[in-house]
């Protein structure tokens, strides 16, 4: 998984400092033995790797205690800054101008998964309220347009691209031409080789042509330190304003990638975590190493929370504050879960959860969250909307429509009847609701 391995290497190095009788000097040298280690495996290049276990091993045993703080606390604080650090620091977020069409050239060599970051990025901007379209400039690849239509298609972002015409300079200006009033143009260029001199003539030529706000440069996550190398020939082309690293949740690797285009000093923008297009977020390096960490990231979880709300209206809520919450009403928020990524990506956000829960049991509640939307989709309409009529032989029917055993459906109603109860305590508290404090009748 992403930087699974990375992040469990260093949440078990900690482990070890919370549940030490005395952190002394042996305690801090095996610390940073043990982050040694975890970023070796995660294939950071072993002269960063021995500076950074250097500067954590000075600065704990060095620096001048904090009145009040135990050194414990302290040592834990310098692991977080010292890889904080590593990362970038500050997070440079990419900036958007409002009225005003922004267009984003994204580059990379081919297989980077630069096309799928192109759909990720569109999603990410259309979420943001911000009108969105992609242009397609890959007159090399077959197919390059057709994977970028279908992968428009399930976000709902219209896309130019022309097959006759081979120019693909032609082609950007085009592109442009068809989305005069949209906020932001993703353009995306056919894959290319660091020492391809005809294609990187051909980057340099779009780039002046349609003078993009930024160039994006794509970078695959699992080439671990090789993305330095590219980072840097593709930064001497074109000037590259951000990094996108992508398929950082397929290898070992990624902590390779991320530290090496780190050190050259273009930013990373963002980072891709999934397969799934809304599987991107910002790179802001103290939350990305607080959940490496194990301490959390609770203000992107609250981002997720809210970029995947179900907006509901005053009615139905004041239903379901008095009780009446149907499984339709339980099967929307299912959706609203799936919305916002993995239930273990969700769970790495919250402090404490990160790698103490073992991944067969990540699996089997996900299994069960799918399993349950399956047995409600295996319901009738009245069924969903009053659970109360079920018995023996409705369990049964429902069962062998969604495959699966009458305890399945049992399990699900005693869950749905259990979320019912908690929302109708809610009816006497006073809760804020668009703005105002909600009282029940």
């Amino acid at each position: 998984m992403a930087l699974q391995t990375l992040g469990k290497g260093l949440y078990s190095a900690l482990k070890k400092i919370f549940r030490a009788p005395i952190v002394d000097e042996a305690t801090v040298k095996e610390l940073a033995r043990d982050i040694q280690r975890a970023l070796l495996q995660a294939d950071v290049n072993v002269k960063l790797v021995l500076e950074i276990s250097k500067r954590i091993e000075d600065r704990a045993l060095g620096e001048k205690l904090p009145p009040g703080v135990p050194r414990r606390e302290h040592v834990i604080k310098v692991v977080y800054e010292e890889l904080t650090r590593f990362l970038g620091e500050k997070p440079a977020p990419l900036k958007i101008k409002t009225g005003k069409t922004n267009t984003l050239m994204l580059v990379g060599i081919q297989g980077s998964g630069k096309t799928t970051a192109a759909a990720k990025l569109a999603r990410y901007f259309q979420k943001r309220g911000l009108k969105t379209a992609l242009v397609c400039t890959d007159t090399y690849r077959p197919g390059a347009l057709a994977q970028l239509e279908q992968l428009a298609k399930r976000i709902n972002v219209p896309v130019y691209g022309d097959s006759k015409t081979k120019n693909a300079v032609t082609v950007a200006r085009d592109g442009l031409k068809q989305f005069p009033k949209y906020d932001v143009i993703l353009i995306d260029t056919a894959g290319r080789h660091k020492d391809e001199t005809s294609l990187i003539k051909e980057m340099k030529e779009m780039e002046k042509a349609v003078k993009p706000t930024e160039v994006i440069l794509v970078v695959d996550g699992t080439i671990g330190q090789q993305a330095a190398v590219q980072a840097k020939a593709f930064h001497e082309a074109t000037p590259i304003g951000s990094i996108l690293v992508a398929k950082l949740d397929g290898s070992a690797r990624g902590g390779g990638a991320l530290s090496a285009v780190a050190a050259i000093g273009a930013p990373i923008k963002f980072i891709g975590t999934g397969e799934k297009i809304n599987d991107i977020e910002s790179f802001v390096p103290s939350r990305f190493v607080g959940r490496l960490l194990g301490m959390g990231d609770l203000q992107t979880l609250i981002e997720k929370v809210r970029e995947a709300e179900i907006k509901a209206p005053e009615k139905k809520m004041r239903a379901f504050l008095s009780g009446r919450f149907t499984l339709t009403d339980m099967y929307e928020q299912f959706e609203s879960m799936k919305s916002m990524g993995p239930l273990r990506h969700l769970l790495k956000m919250i402090p404490g959860f990160s790698y103490d829960i073992p991944e067969d049991q990540m699996d089997i509640a996900e299994d069960r969250l799918e399993r349950w939307k399956v047995i409600i989709e295996s319901m009738t309409p009245t069924e969903r909307e009053k659970p109360k009529i079920f018995n023996a032989s409705r369990i049964r029917r429902v069962a062998r429509g969604a495959g699966a055993t009458d305890k399945e459906v049992k399990e699900l109603l005693k869950q749905h009847s259990m979320m019912r109860k908690m929302m109708k305590t809610l009816r006497r508290k006073k809760l804020p609701f668009f703005g105002k404090k909600l009282r029940m009748p």
